[in-house]
């Protein structure tokens, strides 16, 4: 018998890792300094809090009075006053009966999916949903059926004939394209069938509603028995971290049972510090959820009008078409190299097929730094 060299059981990764390289995805992390010097309309920043110097004070006192870290569980040591007051003031912002903060919005995702279902329960799950609700249909263990994107009534046809129970699953504000899914008439054809809607708000919280209060409320649907929501608090809130937003028995039946919640160490007490700060700067200047609205319209208008292909933005992402995976990146490169960092959004993440930038809209971009993003894009533009 052949000695087996150390090392072989892992082979087959330099095989997987050049296949990505010949077709142009592989991925690298590129750490960023503390002052890049780059215009950022990549970053997830959408009301401008994530070093807003009240949002960053509030994180350290909340680090200093509790401690790097959350030491433990939620279930055992990792709940603090703090955790709870965010619970509360988080839930009756977005007009719902509780809350349940997690450690990421993935976390959230997750816990929610596998919580809310069983071997028997039917999900029916949108096409373009993020990868968070997508892995959390896979380990619920129950039957999901995927839907073409945005289609009310392919949801009602899925439903028809299930007897048991039943959840649809969306995304609020869809991460790539930035549209809307049509949450009335996806709360009608749950209604329709005694299925209950779940929504990730990833991207609506602190974008749509009245002052930011999210896409649910705005949809008039915030608070509703047979509705739930997920949040992360690293996009408008500026921090980190994720919650369960639902009737009092959903979360209740969460703390029991979600496995992202039960065995998952607690958010960090400045995280949590931090968006608590954040989520009552966004009360007393609910005019930054508007502008960030105003500036991704904005954006749009002025790259469309130019020429390029844009999607039209439902909150703050705004979606720009790339000829190929190999021009976005081209692209991406050429706006950093002239001082602007944007997203580049390109096969398999997409699941269109279409390579794009990806910009997000901030709230406190100025009329120069939008003048200058526009120019930017529009002269890196690739010429086919």
């Amino acid at each position: 018998m052949s000695e087996i060299r150390p090392g072989a059981a892992f082979d087959w990764i330099d095989e997987a890792s050049e296949r990505r390289r010949a077709a142009g995805l592989v991925r690298t992390l590129r750490p960023r300094p503390v002052d890049s010097g780059l215009l950022d309309l990549a970053s997830n920043d959408y009301l401008g809090l994530a070093r807003h110097p009240v949002v960053t004070r509030g994180a350290a006192r909340a680090a200093h009075r509790w401690g790097a870290g959350a030491t433990g569980s939620r279930l055992v040591t990792g709940s603090t006053e703090l955790h709870a007051e965010l619970e509360r003031e988080l839930a009756a912002f977005c007009g719902f009966e509780a809350a349940l903060v997690l450690s990421s919005g993935y976390a959230a995702n997750l816990a929610a999916v596998t919580a809310l279902t069983a071997p028997g329960t039917l999900i029916v799950s949108d096409a373009d949903n993020h990868a968070s609700l997508i892995d959390g249909c896979r380990l619920s263990r129950a039957r999901t059926a995927v839907v073409p994107h945005a289609d009310p009534e392919a949801v009602r046809k899925s439903l028809d004939g299930h007897g048991g129970r039943a959840l649809a699953v969306t995304d609020a504000v869809f991460s790539v394209d930035g549209d809307a899914a049509p949450l009335p008439a996806l709360a009608d054809a749950c209604r329709a069938h005694g299925a209950a809607l779940l929504v990730d708000d990833a991207h609506g919280l602190g974008v749509l509603g009245e002052g930011g209060r999210g896409a649910l409320h705005a949809a008039g649907l915030a608070g509703d028995p047979d509705v739930v929501a997920t949040v992360t608090l690293s996009k408008s809130l500026g921090s980190q971290g994720g919650a369960v937003l639902g009737p009092a028995r959903v979360i209740a039946h969460l703390v029991n049972t979600a496995r992202t919640f039960i065995f998952d160490t607690g958010l960090a007490p400045a995280a949590a510090g931090g968006a608590l700060t954040a989520l009552r700067l966004l009360r007393r200047e609910p005019e930054r959820a508007a502008r960030a609205r105003a500036v991704a319209r904005d954006l749009h208008a002025r790259l469309t009008g130019a020429g390029l292909t844009a999607a039209r933005p439902d909150a703050a992402v705004v979606s720009v078409h790339a000829p190929s995976p190999e021009a976005a990146l081209q692209w991406a490169a050429d706006c950093r190299d002239a001082g602007l960092a944007v997203g580049c959004f390109r096969p398999p993440s997409v699941p269109d097929g279409i390579s794009r930038l990806r910009l997000t809209a901030r709230a406190d971009l100025s009329e120069r730094q939008i003048e200058t993003a526009v120019g930017t894009i529009l002269r890196t533009a690739p010429t086919a």
